[in-house]
């Protein structure tokens, strides 16, 4: 007998991830970006900072976006000054990609933002459980390390 839409787990996640998309959406408005312009230029960002210059494919990856998505995206933040994508010398068909002044200045407000968002929408669970089940759920090959060998 099928589930109904309030016992079926995929349909509840449709709707909380509808809801914290709606959430993180209010929290970057006032900084003027999306949600995906968020997460590549946080991710370019804390790659700059770890004193890697990465290309494109390298951000996509970091991120888990689409490689032709990213490029397009990441062409919207070079336009708003907050990314500089240069030829990579070690390939010409590459871009590599570093943060500008502007945007390191609006990366570490923008995830302030963010993490306040989700500290608020996260609060009715304890920040371990849900760290340690949405890395399941993100990551199910990585199995669960407290169960130990089979």
């Amino acid at each position: 007998m099928p589930l109904s839409p309030g016992e079926s787990p995929g349909f509840l996640l449709w709707h909380a991830t509808l809801r914290w998309q709606r959430d993180i959406a209010t929290a970057l408005a006032p900084l003027d970006l999306t949600h995906v312009q968020f997460v590549l230029l946080a991710c370019t960002w804390w790659l700059n900072g770890q004193g890697e210059h990465p290309n494109q494919l390298a951000v996509a990856r970091q991120a888990g976006t689409d490689v032709k998505m990213t490029s397009q995206v990441l062409r919207a933040l070079e336009r708003k000054g907050l990314v500089e994508r240069e030829v990579d010398p070690a390939d010409t068909r590459a871009k590599r990609l570093r943060v500008t002044d502007a945007g390191a200045e609006l990366a570490p407000r923008a995830i302030a933002a963010v993490e306040q968002a989700d500290a608020q929408f996260f609060r009715p669970v304890a920040v371990g459980d849900a760290v340690a089940l949405l890395g399941r759920l993100a990551r199910p090959e990585a199995g669960d390390p407290s169960a130990g060998p089979e």
